[in-house]
This record gives C-alpha cells, sequence and structure tokens, in this order.
C-alpha cells in the first residue's frame, strides 16, 4: 500500500527528466563530513569495519588534514578538506560525492551552506539533526532546487528519528497488509535505555534556546505540531508536559526529550507518502515509568525536570552554567559503554474500527542511542541513498519517505536495530 503511494506521490516528478548525480565522474559514494568530531569517529570505524573491503568508494572530510589523518591512522582512506562556511570549497567537495554523510552540527551554525551546495549540485545528504527550526528553514528555501537537481536531502538519519519514522512506516504496512487500513492512531512509548547523553544534542537544543530567545516568534513555532508540513493538518494538538496515565498501557507516561522532533517528522512523512496515513492520523510519543505510585512520581520528575531543564537554558546567564557542567560537543562514552548501551521502545496502534485488531510493535537497538546505534543508522542511511532503487526523486524527504523499505531490510540486517510485531 505504501510503495503504491510513493508511486502515486512520485508520478510527476518521475516523468521528468533529473540531472543524474549517478556518474562515473563522481569518485566517491560517499564522503563522511565532520569525521574527526565524536560520532563522525565511531560512523568510520563502522563504515571500514563493515565495508572496508567491499566495492565501496567513500572517503572522510573536514576542516583539520592533521585530525582526519588521526583519525584514518593506517587504513586506506582518502582524507578531503573544505571548510563549512566557506560555499567555494563545499561545492567542490559535494561533487566529488553521490552522497554527503554529515555529523557536523549544531546544523544551524555549520550546516546550511552544506544543504545548499547538495541541493544545487544534485548530490544526495543525510544528517543527524534534531533542529525542527532549521529543517523548515531549509526545506522552504532549497526545496525547489533539489527537485531540479535530483539531490535527496534526508534530515534525522540517527535515534532522532529513525525509530519513530521507520517504526511507524512498519507499523503501518503491518496494520494494511493483515487489516487493509492504516492505523489511526500511534503511541510511541521509551521503555528501557541505556548510554550516555549527546554532548551535540545538548549543543543543538542550547542553540535553538538561543535563537528563540532572540526571537521569540521562533518559540511559537517550535510548538506546532505540523511545522514540518507544507499543507496536510491531522488531528494532533500541541505536545504534552504534564503526566497522564495511559491505559493502553497500564503505566503512567511522562514527556520523552525527543518527541518534539520525532513527531513532526514522522507527521511530514504521512504528507510526503500523500497521507497514506489517513488524514486525521495521530501520533503521540511518551516515556513509561511504570504503573502505582512510584510511576506517578516517575513520570512526574521527568515533566518537572524538563521543564526546569528549557526555563534554565532559556536564560543566557543559566544557560552558560549548564552548558559547563553538561557533556560538550565532541564528548561521549567509552567504547565499553557504547557496546553495553540499548534501547527498547513500543509502538501501539489503533484498529480505527475494531480494538481487536489493534497491533503493538517493538523497537530495539543493540548499542547506545544517542552515538553507537546513531553511527549504524546514519551510515546505512547513506549506503541506501548511495546504492538502493528508492521510489523517490529529488526534494526534501524523510528517512521513511525516501528509505522507508530499504532501511527496514538494512538495519536489522547490518545495524543492530530491529522492528518486530508482538504478538
Amino acid at each position: 500500500f505504501i510503495s503504491a503511494t510513493y508511486q502515486r506521490t512520485c508520478k510527476i516528478m518521475r516523468s521528468i527528466p533529473m540531472p543524474s548525480t549517478e556518474t562515473t565522474e563522481r569518485p566517491f559514494d560517499i564522503i563522511v563530513w565532520g569525521a574527526s568530531g565524536f560520532t563522525g569517529r565511531i560512523v568510520v570505524d563502522y563504515m571500514h569495519r563493515e565495508y572496508g573491503s567491499g566495492n565501496l568508494s567513500w572517503a572522510v572530510a573536514g576542516r583539520n588534514p592533521a585530525k582526519l589523518e588521526s583519525v584514518v591512522g593506517q587504513r586506506d582512506i582518502p582524507v578531503l578538506t573544505a571548510d563549512s562556511h566557506d560555499s567555494d570549497s563545499l561545492e567542490k567537495l559535494v561533487q566529488q560525492a553521490r552522497v554527503i554523510l554529515t555529523t557536523v552540527g549544531p546544523y544551524a551554525r555549520y550546516g546550511s551552506e552544506l544543504v545548499a551546495a547538495c541541493a544545487q549540485h544534485g548530490t544526495h545528504y543525510c544528517d543527524l539533526t534534531g533542529e525542527s527550526l532549521w529543517m523548515r528553514e531549509m526545506i522552504t528555501a532549497h526545496q525547489q532546487t533539489a527537485q531540479d537537481s535530483g539531490a535527496r536531502i534526508v534530515h534525522t538519519c540517527g535515534f532522532d528519528s529513525i525509530p519513530s519514522d521507520i517504526g511507524v512506516y512498519f507499523l503501518q504496512k503491518e496494520m494494511q497488509a493483515r487489516h487493509g487500513v492504516p492505523a489511526r492512531h500511534i503511541k510511541y512509548r521509551t521503555k528501557a535505555f541505556k548510554g550516555g547523553f549527546s554532548g551535540g544534542t545538548i549543543d543543538s537544543m542550547m542553540a535553538m534556546m538561543e535563537a528563540g530567545q532572540k526571537d521569540p516568534t521562533l518559540l511559537k513555532q517550535l510548538a506546532n505540531p505540523y511545522l514540518l508540513n507544507d499543507t496536510l493538518r491531522g488531528a494532533d494538538g500541541p505536545d504534552r508536559f504534564s503526566p497522564y496515565f495511559d491505559e493502553d498501557f497500564d503505566a503512567w507516561v511522562g514527556p520523552f526529550m525527543m518527541a518534539a522532533i520525532n513527531t513532526r517528522v514522522v507527521r511530514r512523512t504521512n504528507e510526503l507518502l500523500n497521507s497514506a496515513y489517513g488524514e486525521d492520523f495521530r501520533y503521540d510519543e511518551g516515556s513509561l515509568t511504570g504503573s502505582g505510585a512510584k510511576g506517578f512520581l516517575g513520570a512526574t520528575g521527568i515533566g518537572v525536570g524538563s521543564g526546569l531543564f528549557a526555563g534554565l537554558a532559556s536564560l543566557p546567564l543559566t544557560r552558560r552554567g549548564l552548558q559547563k557542567v553538561l557533556p560538550k560537543p565532541g564528548e561521549g562514552p567509552t567504547p565499553e559503554q557504547q557496546e553495553n548501551g540499548f534501547f527498547e521502545v513500543e509502538l501501539r496502534a489503533k484498529h480505527p474500527i475494531d480494538e481487536s485488531k489493534n497491533l503493538i510493535a517493538s523497537v530495539k537497538g543493540d548499542r547506545d542511542p544517542g552515538y553507537g546505534s546513531t553511527a549504524k543508522m546514519i551510515a546505512e542511511s547513506a549506503l541506501a541513498l548511495a546504492h538502493d532503487d528508492l521510489p523517490v526523486a529529488g526534494g526534501f524527504w524523510t528517512p521513511a519517505s525516501a528509505m522507508g523499505d530499504a532501511l527496514l531490510n538494512r538495519l536489522p540486517a547490518n545495524a543492530g536495530v530491529t522492528f518486530e510485531i508482538v504478538e
């Protein structure tokens, strides 16, 4: 059903000749931009370990050649240099690859020129951003250019927001295959996590808070549940931050800090798939804390903590204090912590009429979510953009709308991220 939707959505674009990025003139399938950063190093290690002896042609790139050489070591990986704020160097860089994989954030600070260059030169692109305001800005500024050049631009290819976006895509496919209709409402609930907190994610959140302080209208935009959609509006309202008891899970639920970006991505996917999930589709996310008084206190604590963090991060003085004590970009868990980390999420899909036909899915990752699993997810996304026969042409896409079936094959097979129906 979703494959057919792809064909209907993209039929007009496919009928227009697109400039090809699949040429032998580009020496590399993938360039890893920001390879000397914390996450970039993990991506390089993963790609070399899993694909170093195959037919993949790839390189690393960044601003500092000495740091890049330290990452490469004795491995036979080409090293390229460019600068995030030098458009000429970026344009030369992106024309050497079919796909740019970038881990350099905050993206609003370091990523705009790179997106513009990829859109202009027909180079596919994937990143790890969770910066919804910046994503909206990039879509508005470069959508037509990317369509014209054939560049597929895909944001949020890490823990933000692949478990959410691909999880919902998987569950909707199952609902359609089993019962012939899409689910009218899907709930995403985090169950268990182990892993270090991302300094890059914190830095991105601080950057958004700083921008909101300078321009209060941006905070109103952030609250828009359909910020990333162009036209489609559904049945979802504002994000929920107070604790509540969810009878479907028999547990208390607190806010999930990534929900503000994940939910917007899933809703954009529905729009890009021509409302395949339904025009009145609802989607929300939260963190399970258990039942009884302990669960209530846990959910309340998450809510209070999230509100306190947002309040402190919104003020210049306290924001600087937080930046001194919280993990910084380039800092993260040890290799052992990454290896021992994991995540588990449960999604529940409601049948539009018959509750006996509701479905439950489990999404699991075998590394810490912020780094180990994220690095593998973005690497497989780049490989899908480079090598897989995807059903979309140029433009700004979500992971599920561009690579849904490809990632459902790649992630369980290669990246330790699984999607299963709980019978």
